[in-house]
């Protein structure tokens, strides 16, 4: 019997820090769910007192904050001179425990509980509170269909003293962000990520930045981008919105929050696998007799992405004007036909577009200067240079990536952007070439892949460079 009224029954859960245990509240007659903490043998007293405090501070912190899907708490009690929370019994099982019996999830339910989980985080922002340990094992599923965010033992809370010694790390490696990784303040935006994480291993079965190590595990989570997901179909581009590794950079909680209520309201989003992810990859080089002159098409700008396209390989980069941003990284050298002579330079500009049925997005790419005959490294100004035009009548977070006129892989990794709100219902991102090769021709196409919220490509725009030497 715990201060004289909660009856322990059965032990529900039990971890390094203690157990939670099923019990009987004898003075309301009813079952409640009561969390005690053990602290290991030969413990400090500085420590000692800092988990207690942790203890006290999830009671607080869960307590401050409204709505269904966080754990209510009921009391706090003082027993064997150790502090007991005693909450509401959830009857059901963890996501973790769900995911060990029955492996991954579809993406519409990973998406359903996705949201309910970012609904207890907002609510948890917006009462000051920051959670820190978002994972599958403190998302509980309730047997009538609630989701509820439980274990607030390492929150931080607006006005309150830190419960962590300088330079400790606390929380679960492969959720950590990188930012806390790295010993920099947290913020919201950390919860954000940890959410992706969670989405990614709901739907793969694993996540993403998991080594055999805690210090790799860390490492990965700073350096390492996460594995391209082959289940994750829609939620692909909310995922990667949500691993950028700025927090500024992260897709925002409201955006977040209505992709995943679309995607969980999605009849097609019940299929775990996510159609066509691995059927393109970057076309290996043709082999070209040994005369013909190396060119590297190298792309101005902020991230490079692979292309391979008539045995010469070049790379691009793109820089987002619109309201969201694209990822990809790489680097790009081949071998190209040598040419001759002194054609003019001459100027184009093409449109290809494209529409995404039944998705309400329609895409558009135009080019410019897209005939280039000349020296080179191009000129700036006279570089072809390629924008896609994204519109949608309703707020919608797109998945795509920039391919090749025959198909071919540009950029391997998909780009996101958020498109259709109110104020401007479109979004763009321009992509711009040059190179620095003495001579050689590339002619082929430019063309945008839209993955989500529906599969399709625009027409390529056509464009040709080729160095005079």
């Amino acid at each position: 019997m715990v201060a004289g009224r909660y009856r322990l029954l059965s032990r529900l859960g039990e971890g390094g820090m203690g157990v939670v245990w099923r019990a009987r509240d004898e003075t309301l007659q009813r079952e409640v769910a009561v969390k005690e903490v053990r602290a290991p043998a030969g413990l400090w007293a500085g420590d000692l007192a800092r988990m207690y405090g942790r203890l006290e501070r999830e009671a607080w912190a869960a307590a401050r904050i409204p709505g269904r899907n966080v754990v209510t708490v009921h009391d706090v009690v003082t027993e064997d001179d150790r502090p007991w929370i005693v909450m509401e019994l959830i009857r059901g099982q963890s996501l973790a425990d769900l995911l060990r019996s029955e492996g991954p999830l579809t993406p519409r339910y990973a998406a359903h509980v996705g949201a309910e989980v970012l609904s207890a985080l907002r609510a948890a922002h917006a009462a000051g509170v920051e959670h820190r340990d978002v994972k599958p094992a403190n998302v509980l599923l309730g047997a009538d269909g609630r989701v509820v965010l439980s274990d607030f033992g390492i929150a931080t809370v607006d006005g309150s003293t830190a419960l962590t010694m300088t330079g400790e790390v606390v929380g679960s490696p492969e959720y950590l962000p990188p930012e806390r990784a790295l010993g920099r303040s947290s913020a919201p935006e950390s919860d954000l990520w940890s959410l992706g994480v969670m989405l990614y291993a709901a739907v793969e079965g694993t996540s993403p930045f998991r080594q055999d190590s805690a210090l790799g595990t860390l490492r990965a989570v700073v350096d390492e981008e996460p594995p391209v997901p082959t289940r994750a179909g829609p939620l692909a581009p909310v995922i990667a919105g949500l691993l950028r590794k700025e927090p500024a950079e992260r897709t925002p909680a409201a955006e977040v929050a209505e992709a995943l209520r679309h995607i969980a309201r999605d009849p097609d989003a019940t299929t775990a696998a996510s159609p066509g992810l691995a059927e393109h990859r970057p076309a290996p080089a043709a082999a070209l007799p040994r005369r013909r002159r190396t060119a590297a098409f190298v792309a101005a700008g902020a991230a490079a992405c692979v292309l391979t396209a008539g045995g010469l390989a070049y790379a691009l980069t793109g820089a987002g004007t619109g309201t969201g941003t694209g990822t990809g990284t790489g680097t790009g050298t081949g071998t190209g036909t040598g040419t001759g002579g002194g054609a003019p330079t001459g100027t184009g500009a093409a449109i290809g577009r494209g529409a995404a049925p039944g998705s309400g997005v329609r895409m558009s790419v135009a080019g410019a200067n897209t005939v280039y005959t000349g020296g080179c490294p191009v000129p700036a100004d006279r570089a072809p240079a390629f924008t896609v035009t994204f519109s949608a009548s309703e707020p919608t977070l797109i998945s795509y990536r920039w391919v090749s006129g025959d198909g071919s892989v540009v950029d391997p990794h998909w780009r996101t952007l958020s498109i259709g709100s109110k104020a401007d219902p479109t979004g763009r991102d321009t992509v711009r070439l040059t190179t620095y090769a003495k001579s050689g021709t590339l002619a082929t196409g430019m063309a945008v892949e839209l993955q989500s919220p529906t599969r399709a490509t625009s027409n390529p725009v056509p464009f040709s460079i080729t160095c005079t030497g």
